[in-house]
């Protein structure tokens, strides 16, 4: 909870200095497109979410993405697709690669790291090759499929502004989530699991199915967001889309409270975590005096303070905790 109040604290601190600092920032359509792209990144790190829990990484996601994404429009305008047949494609394609490199980590004992990091490569030099690296899209078309995209529902009783598509997804998604960490005993296990894989084991915790269930988690909202990426803006082009979406998912989620060795994390914190990414993008644009060149750096300095701000809380707490324990 203490992490959670912490980076809430940090976005209302971002939030308040942008909407001084830019007239533009607190408009009906940025708060839209704050929302919009909030949500679509928010699904991303969700997903890298359970990965992390199980003290592992998961790099593919933005290749993920690239290939979801590109090979949506193309289905559907190339091969003839219907939207049906499209997006269960897409749904288990997505669910094969997470199962594909949760075995190999799970059962072949390779590092995330390294097999996420060929899944990236791989997964958009495949996108590249389908599609000879032509950019594709929906040329006009399935305007009803785009929907849950670049859709917006609109509020009763309010003017100029709706809630888009997207932010329902998310709830959706972030909801059973929620359930499925903190309700069931598949998601106190998972948690066990990044805390001590050799204790989760000897516990009898079917932790090889554990490790395979998060990456294909995570590869399924990678896969789901492509989706909703490509719907939104209507066309891709393979050399770049989804590039360094994962970065910033693995950054959202650490914002928000999960440790990259495993065995903590929040659903709640991770959305906040998100929002707060999307926020500091936004002001860089908004804010005239801050090159938008600077993006990445000021990103970076961001998250390397939060993540210092937590590991100094971390510490504090337990040579308190000591300290007392000592006392008694």
């Amino acid at each position: 909870m203490k992490k959670i109040l912490g980076i809430a604290g940090i976005f209302l601190v971002i939030v308040i200095a942008t909407s001084i600092l830019s007239p533009n920032f607190l408009t009906a359509y940025n708060i839209e497109n704050l929302l919009r792209r909030t949500s679509l990144f928010g699904i991303l790190s969700i997903g890298v979410g359970f990965v992390i829990l199980t003290a592992g990484i998961d790099l593919s996601i933005g290749g993920v993405v690239c290939l979801s994404g590109i090979l949506t429009p193309y289905l559907l305008n190339q091969m003839g697709w219907s939207a049906t047949e499209t997006v269960a494609f897409i749904l288990l394609m997505s669910i094969a690669i997470g199962v594909m490199q949760g075995g190999l980590v799970a059962y072949g004992r390779i590092q995330s790291f390294l097999v996420t990091l060929c899944g990236l490569l791989i997964f958009r030099g495949l996108a590249r090759g389908v599609t000879m690296d032509q950019t594709q899209g929906f040329q006009g078309k399935f305007s009803e499929l785009r929907w849950i995209g670049n859709g917006r529902v609109s509020i009763p009783g309010v003017e100029g502004f709706a809630i888009p598509a997207p932010v329902l997804s998310l709830i959706v998604i972030a909801i059973l989530s929620m359930i499925f960490l903190n309700c069931t005993v598949w998601g106190r296990w998972m948690k066990a699991v990044g805390r001590s894989p050799s204790a989760a084991r000897y516990s009898g915790i079917p932790v090889a199915r554990l490790q395979i269930l998060a990456y294909t988690l995570c590869s399924l909202l990678a896969g789901f967001g492509g989706l909703l990426f490509v719907c939104d803006v209507g066309s891709a082009q393979p050399s770049d889309f989804g590039n360094f979406y994962e970065l910033y998912a693995i950054a959202a989620a650490v914002l928000g409270g999960y440790r990259l060795s495993g065995g903590e994390g929040s659903v709640v914190g991770v959305v906040i975590g998100a929002a707060v990414m999307q926020v500091l993008r936004n002001a860089i644009v908004l804010i005239s005096w801050l090159p938008d060149t600077a993006e990445f750096a000021v990103i970076g300095l961001v998250i390397l303070i939060g993540v210092l701000a937590d590991e100094f809380l971390r510490r504090y707490a337990a040579n308190r905790a000591r300290t007392q324990a000592k006392g008694t």
